[in-house]
């Protein structure tokens, strides 16, 4: 595991509840770690074995197709500065991001991430929020991109729970990669946490904040990169091999939600983001990355100190970065999609 280190070398511990550095309200923030769904009846596996969620024929049927299940559509470019990360207009996706430069090495990434369920239109939309970890190029077909983090998606899942996941491709969404184990490639070692299982207890406005801490590391020994979910739990890895870019490090990482709108009605999508508030409606409203880290060459976490954001439309989700002692590198992100200011 990365040693974590501040900006000067310090080695921090954090806790879940934290004060606001707000200077109109000093409130002690009641966030708490989330958990999954399938421990509430204390299911556990044999030793020597790992949970996989069960795929259904319902589930495959939900799909466009078969090469379609358990796929995301590719990312297709919006014209943007050159630094900017890949973000889509053309097929329906949209984002509300914060982003690193392209100019550095990265071997990993670590965020506390806000858990909501956000109500989803059109079953064939989703909401996500997540950790791109990505090398390559945004507007060519060898993006290699390696992401994890919660997600509503019905044509998926079947229902509208937020779940964990991870995804990965090396080929800009084209021929390879999926979502968790629906192919060869992410490798679980760990036993108790499932990957596609439905998290709980999930956040409120107003009321308790739970949210999950994912970490995506290369292992410098082996070149694998490994997923850790919670404190120091690891999940699993991608073997270097998956990857063309991603073998050697990465170039930028995108924490940040991202939805689908399928304009289904011919109107945006109401398809929520995050909580499905925006960013200035602040903590116990809007969703929250919180503690943005990076992890350099020396195998060290260490405090993102420099972001860009970016939403193509703030009109039906937007993104505020800020920055704290308690809360590190953080950003509010989020909206209801469509309403008066996003028809």
């Amino acid at each position: 595991m990365p040693r974590v280190k501040t900006t000067k070398g310090e080695e921090v511990n954090r806790d879940y509840n934290t004060t606001s550095s707000n200077s109109e309200e000093r409130t002690v923030l009641n966030s708490r770690g989330a958990w999954q769904m399938w421990h509430q009846n204390r299911t556990r596996c044999p030793k020597g074995t790992v949970p996989i969620r069960r795929s259904t024929v319902n589930d495959v049927l939900r799909a466009k197709s078969l090469y379609d299940f358990g796929r995301k559509q590719r990312r297709m470019a919006l014209a943007r500065r050159t630094d900017a990360p890949d973000v889509v207009s053309g097929n329906g996706h949209e984002h509300a991001i914060a982003y690193t430069g392209t100019s550095q090495e990265v071997y990993g990434a670590r965020a506390t991430i806000n858990v909501w369920d956000p109500s989803i239109q059109v079953v064939n939309e989703f909401s996500l929020s997540q950790i791109w970890v990505l090398s390559g190029s945004f507007d060519g077909s060898d993006l290699n991109s390696i992401e994890a983090g919660w997600q509503v998606s019905p044509e998926l899942y079947g229902d509208s729970r937020p779940r964990l996941f991870t995804y990965w491709t090396s080929d800009s969404y084209q021929a390879t990669g999926c979502y968790n184990l629906l192919c060869s490639g992410f490798v679980q070692t760990n036993s108790k946490i499932a990957i596609g299982a439905a998290i709980s207890p999930v956040s409120l406005i107003s009321g308790n904040q739970y949210d999950i801490t994912i970490l995506i590391w290369k292992d410098p020994k082996l070149g694998n990169w490994w997923m850790g979910f919670g404190d120091n739990t690891l999940v699993g890895y991608w073997p270097s091999q998956l990857f063309t870019h991603l073998a050697d490090h990465a170039t930028m990482v995108e924490w940040g939600g991202e939805v689908v709108n399928s304009r289904a009605n011919g109107a945006h999508t109401s398809t929520q983001m995050g909580s499905g508030h925006f960013a200035e409606d602040g903590f116990g409203k809007a969703s929250y990355f919180r503690n943005l880290e990076l992890v350099d060459s020396d195998n060290s976490l260490s405090t993102v100190e420099d972001i860009s954001t970016l939403a193509e439309n703030t009109n039906c989700y937007n993104i505020k970065s800020s920055h704290n002692n308690e809360w590190g590198t953080h950003f509010y992100y989020g909206g209801p999609g469509n309403n008066p200011r996003c028809p």
